[in-house]
């Protein structure tokens, strides 16, 4: 038989925390307690030891009963987990760090330093847990037919890049926001502003990241 993790959830939780009972209300603050000192679910033998229940079944029927009133949610397949509500929310937040500005522009040769972290909600960019990204500061108007302006976030991924990315790049040495093209089997910059002229590598052509999203402040 497949054993279960609890997790709490965050909105019913509220709404039925008044009508647990006394001993339902003592086990979730066990079940709190647990998870803060130990990161993990206690299991039902611990929940039986604990407040001395004749067997595991009881532990399970209490379990069960502060699943359904919502205060916990099993989860099927894993032997014992807990997760409080801004833990949930958190699952899917991931925190990514901001190096500098890059030019979308000419060529830029300074390095860009890390200036801080920008936390991002992977589900609405559509970017996995595991990928490699980070964040860089537009600076320029190369890219403004392509709607990136002077100030925007642009948020990268390591990855190889495919005809027709925007991509941040080292080119000859200079750093730069533009769009990645390949023509005959030769790769080159694009930029999306007629007023700018295409990067043709002379040496060296290393593309550093790829734009997987665009943030931009309110005004």
């Amino acid at each position: 038989m497949a054993k279960s993790c609890f997790v709490l959830t965050n909105t019913v939780q509220k709404m039925s925390i008044n009508i647990l009972t006394k001993r339902q209300q003592e086990i979730l603050s066990y079940l709190k307690d647990s998870q803060r000192k130990t990161g993990i679910m206690p299991s039902t033998r611990e929940l039986q030891h604990f407040f001395g229940f004749a067997s595991q079944t009881a532990a399970m029927s209490h379990l069960r009963a502060l699943e359904k009133k919502g205060v916990i949610q099993r989860l099927p397949g894993k032997a014992r987990a807990v997760a409080f509500p801004d833990e949930l929310d958190r699952e899917e937040i991931l925190d990514i760090p901001i190096y500098g500005r890059i030019a979308a522009g000419y060529g830029d040769d300074t390095v860009p330093e890390k200036e801080g972290c920008l936390s991002i909600d992977i589900r609405s960019l559509g970017i996995t847990r595991t990928a490699r990204t980070f964040a860089l500061k537009v600076r320029g108007e190369s890219m403004v037919d392509a709607h990136i302006c002077d100030g925007d976030l642009v948020i990268m991924e390591f990855r190889e890049p495919r005809h027709g990315d925007i991509v941040a790049a080292l080119i000859d040495g200079e750093t730069t926001l533009k769009r990645f093209l390949v023509e005959k089997g030769k790769a080159f910059l694009h930029a999306e502003n007629k007023k700018f002229p295409d990067l043709i590598p002379a040496r060296e052509l290393i593309i550093q990241g790829v734009l997987v999203a665009l943030l931009r402040q309110a005004a």
